[in-house]
């Protein structure tokens, strides 16, 4: 497909506003994909820092 311009390129046929909201979409549940598990790993590793320093104070 040909476009003439950045305009139209935008635009996509006047199919615009479903292409770039499918593609925002899409990069938002892979940034959620990515961030999930770091932040879930973090929290893991917290967690178990703290359970290890509680047991050594036993």
């Amino acid at each position: 497909m040909k476009f003439d311009s950045f305009g139209e390129f935008l635009a996509m046929g006047h199919h615009g506003l479903f292409v770039w909201s499918a593609y925002g979409i899409c990069f938002v549940v892979l940034a959620i994909n990515v961030a999930l598990p770091l932040l879930a790993r973090r929290r893991y590793l917290q967690q178990e820092a703290r359970r290890l320093r509680w047991e050594k104070q036993k």
